[in-house]
Order: structure tokens, then sequence, then C-alpha cells
């Protein structure tokens, strides 16, 4: 796939489409995630963290971006990344499951990790069957949403967010796009599986230490170790009283 199709596409009608309902989906989400450190790697044509609160923000791509990099092997320190966004970028990656690994190494515990993928079990996936696999978005690998939560399931992460968008079919046709835009608003509701895109958010999650106190309450205090025992004097008849632990000898 060379940037210039990738480009190319998403700037038809279709192409516009798919960013302009991703780009909600990430709004939305983003918004309510706190942190220090954001980073988005690929599809630059979308900002995706301008709703984002954290102060610190970065991009990154293979062929573009503050930062070039692949996705399978992140040029970053562990545990650093408070807020990871991986956009198709688990479509576009030979080993996409070493990409969720490098995703759950930067990743600070708590952290969170939201992506979009193309579903095979859907509309957009029955066109992929009738169309050439070297042009995008068909030559994507269409991960099926399932894999993709036992992958995270197995590297520690809990789901917090699934969603599906895009039901309309990929035609590039403004007209019947708005004809068929009944189909969005019906989606979730009467075929919830069967959106182009799923949307996910994660969070990373650690293993918390117990820390075990001694018990104290089991030990009881030597009879032999007793504290000195204090003189007390008689003004009486001038004797003295030897006591321990409220015990009064004479």
């Amino acid at each position: 796939m060379s940037i210039d199709n990738q480009q190319q596409w998403l700037a038809t009608t279709i192409g516009a489409y798919l960013l302009e309902h991703e780009q909600v989906l990430f709004d939305e989400a983003v918004s309510d995630v706190f942190g220090f450190n954001a980073l988005q790697i690929g599809m630059l044509e979308m900002d995706l963290l301008r709703n984002s609160r954290m102060p610190f923000s970065c991009t990154a791509d293979g062929h573009a971006g503050e930062v070039h990099c692949e996705v399978s092997q992140l040029p970053f320190l562990c545990n650093s990344i408070d807020l990871l966004l991986l956009p198709h970028a688990l479509d576009f990656t030979h080993d996409p499951h070493q990409a969720l690994r490098e995703a759950e190494r930067v990743l600070v515990p708590e952290g969170h990790l939201m992506l979009t993928g193309f579903n095979p079990i859907s509309l957009w996936g029955l066109t992929r069957l009738g169309c050439k696999h070297d042009c995008f978005p068909w030559n994507a690998n269409f991960i099926p949403l399932l894999r993709i939560k036992d992958w995270l399931a197995l590297l520690g992460f809990d789901m917090v967010v699934v969603h599906m968008a895009c039901y309309v079919p990929p035609l590039d046709n403004l007209t019947w796009l708005d004809k068929l835009k009944f189909l969005d608003k019906s989606g979730d509701r009467w075929w919830p599986m069967m959106g182009g895109v799923y949307f996910l958010v994660a969070k990373k999650k650690v293993p918390g230490m117990r820390i075990i106190r001694p018990a104290f309450n089991k030990f009881k205090l030597n009879p032999g170790l007793l504290p000195t025992p204090t003189q007390k004097s008689d003004d009486k008849n001038g004797t003295n009283t030897t006591t321990r632990h409220g015990n009064e000898q004479q």
C-alpha cells in the first residue's frame, strides 16, 4: 500500500464518510481520559487528539508524523504513555499481535488503548471479497473483533467500550450514501455486530501487590521479660511495696 493510494481513497466520498464517523468516536472517548502523555499512530488525516486534556501529545507513523516508526517496534520507554490511539494500525501491519504487545509495554498501568479496525463480518467485509487486495482499504487485515478481544485479554487488558460504526455499504456515491444513512441509525439496534468498523477502548491492568503485615495480635509478651518493678513506700508502716502490672506484693 502506498501512502498516495491511502490519501486518494480517504479523499473520496466513502473515505470522508469513514473519517467523519471515526472522528466522532475518538472525540467523545479521549475527552474522558486523563494523564500526561498521549500518542496517535497512523491515520494522521484525522486529529484524533484534538479533544484530549493531556498536556503532551505526539503523532507517529511509518511515513509521516512527529515520529517515524513501525507500530510493532515503538521507540518509547516502558510505562511512558497514558493514552495510545491505534486507528487501523493493526489492519496494516504484518504482525498485529506484536503491535499489541508493544502497546502493552509502553502504556502505564491503568493506561488506555483505543483502536479501530475493519470488521470482516459486515457489508465492508463482503465488498472486500470482490475487490483487489492490493489497494486501500481492501488490503487491510480485516481482523475479527473477537480475536482482538482475545489478544487483549491475554495481555492483561480490560474492555471498557466497544462500538460499531459505518453500517452503510462502502459505495462511493453521495446520493446512495444519503439514502442509506438510515442504516447507521438502526444498525446498533437491529444488527449490532455488522458495522463496517469496530471501535474499542481497553485499559491496561497490572496485578496489585498485597502487603502482608505481621500478625502482632498473635504474639503475647513473655512473662519472663516483665518490666522492672517500681518501688512504692508506705507512709504509715515504712515498708516498700512492689507492683507488677496491677498486682501488689508486700
